[in-house]
């Protein structure tokens, strides 16, 4: 008796971890099957999200069994893309960057728990304690407490250090490690160790220790590099529904951040080194206890903080999951009783997504040349469930359904906006008393002219008409626009005389003596 209960509970444990290991091979279906599924499920999902192109790679147990590109380069062109095709990658560089950092931990030119300030002399913040505390790990986990500020960067042309010189002067939004908050300027902090320690420049670095042992032949740090090839994928954005062209946006002064340039094919090579734990075509590049560090927990992201964002494109929202935490330079989180590591990129006209199940030696890649779009979240999410064999759920749909429903709140939030407009006002002075410049320490000037009966701002590369809003409000662009996103208040002082500028998400700028 006890050896028949002994046989039917071994037979029960074969089948369990028989369908656990293989999923919808248990059902009868081939690899072969399953991506002729994925195929035809990426055809109809580009067009159902009108996405001029996509490109998708999948590793499985350290072979590519999957690489293919879907679409054009350019709406307007035409000219098919293909598995090697270029794409910007955004943030998902932030993982080469820790890579990059991980390279001189193994060579123990430094360790994760190093202060920063040791390696980098000028990264000096608002606070004075948090300056001296903040770790080299801290630098690429999201917590360090002050605000975004992404303009700082992407509205100028300011150098990597000029840009990492004037975090001094932005303010913190809540204590140092207290919670969550996504903020580029570290990991260019990051970028800037590596740079200070190796004696080379971060893109250096990346291109001779990651790259070239990887393979990586066309990807690149920069859009300066882009020229080198034909094969380039164009940024597109959303006008009126329809994907249009829009410029390559350079990024080389956060580039450790978000800069790398590539291809599905090559960053499959990437996959495979993370899913190998350091290893790639039998060489060792990084140690197995460098990876585990980079895909371990690191910062908590509270659940119902990540699930209400008001963006249509923030990580991979699976409400089923238990926890989101982010280890250094990936999201975690858990999938069907597997934990998934994975990491977006999101930058003008481009998006991507890099996903892996690493106990299942799974990895997907997906790049697409059009902004916003959860095609690159819900892609990924399908692979899993056809190798998992955990239901055909379609993510794609859901995705697009969410994302239709952000755009029409965010389309109610603009009409209340221009509700909530004064009409019959007028500016307090002439307008040429506005005319000046501006300063605030951390963005530099702002310089306020008068054009044919028209003020314009200027600060960094961002330029253009004020149109009056209401009072001394005014808003750049034109004053019909349903959409006033970038504010300008002028303040006056007690002598009636305009004496700082506000300008809204960024900050104040006080009024600089005239000369």
């Amino acid at each position: 008796m006890g050896g028949v209960v002994m046989r039917k509970s071994r037979l029960v444990a074969l089948v369990v971890l028989f369908a656990s290991g293989f999923g919808s091979f248990l059902f009868g279906q081939t690899q072969e099957e399953l991506l002729k599924q994925f195929d035809a499920y990426v055809k109809k999902a580009r067009i159902e999200w009108s996405a001029p192109a996509v490109a998708v790679s999948i590793v499985k147990d350290d072979k590519v069994i999957f690489a293919k590109g879907y679409g054009v380069h350019d709406a307007k062109k035409g000219t098919p893309v293909d598995e090697f095709t270029l794409f910007a990658i955004g943030s998902s560089s932030k993982a080469f960057t820790v890579a990059a950092v991980g390279l001189l931990v193994d060579e123990g030119k430094l360790d994760w728990d190093d202060r920063a300030i040791e390696h980098l002399a000028d990264l000096v913040l608002f606070d004075p304690w948090v300056t001296r505390e903040l770790r080299v790990r801290d630098l690429m986990s999201h917590k360090i407490g002050i605000e975004r500020s992404d303009l700082l960067w992407y509205g100028t042309d300011y150098s990597r250090d000029e840009v990492l010189h004037r975090l001094r002067y932005i303010p913190p939004m809540v204590s140092f490690r207290y919670r969550y908050g996504y903020n580029n300027h570290m990991f260019l902090a990051a970028g800037q160790v590596v740079a200070a320690l190796s004696g080379k420049s971060w893109d250096d670095f990346v291109k001779d220790r990651i790259f070239k042992p990887l393979g990586m032949k066309t990807s690149n740090t920069s859009t300066l590099d882009l020229s080198e090839s034909t094969n380039v994928a164009t940024p597109h954005a959303y006008v009126d529904g329809k994907a249009q062209p829009i410029p390559w946006k350079n990024i080389d002064n956060v580039g450790p951040a978000g800069s790398i340039n590539s291809n599905v094919m090559e960053m499959a090579q990437w996959v495979r080194l993370q899913l190998g734990k350091g290893t790639y075509e039998n060489k060792n590049l990084l140690k197995p206890e460098t990876v585990k560090e980079m895909h371990s927990p690191q910062t908590v992201i509270p659940k119902g903080k990540w699930l209400s964002s008001t963006s249509p494109v923030n990580h991979m929202m699976i409400p089923e999951s238990h926890f989101f935490l982010y280890g250094l330079g990936w999201f975690l989180q858990d999938y069907h009783g597997r934990k998934i590591v994975h990491h977006g990129g999101s930058i003008d006209g481009m998006r991507c997504l890099v996903a892996m199940i690493p106990e299942e030696n799974l990895g997907v890649v997906v790049l697409a040349n059009v902004n916003p779009t959860s095609l690159t979240e819900s892609l990924p999410l399908k692979v899993f469930d056809l190798f998992l064999g955990t239901g055909k759920r379609d993510w794609s749909a859901e995705m697009l359904a969410g994302m239709t429903k952000v755009l029409a709140r965010g389309k109610k939030r603009r009409e209340e906006i221009q509700a909530s407009r004064a009409t019959g006002t007028a500016p307090s002075l002439d307008l040429a008393e506005y005319v000046g410049l501006y300063e605030n320490k951390a963005y530099g000037e702002a310089k306020i002219e008068l054009k044919n009966d028209e003020l314009t701002l200027q600060i960094g590369k961002i330029k253009g008409p004020l149109g009056h809003w209401h009072y001394d409000t005014f808003v750049l662009g034109l004053p019909s626009s349903l959409s006033p996103g970038f504010m300008a208040t002028f303040t006056l002082n007690a002598r009636g005389k305009v004496d700082e500028l506000r300008l809204s998400g960024i900050g104040d700028f006080k009024r600089a003596p005239k000369t």
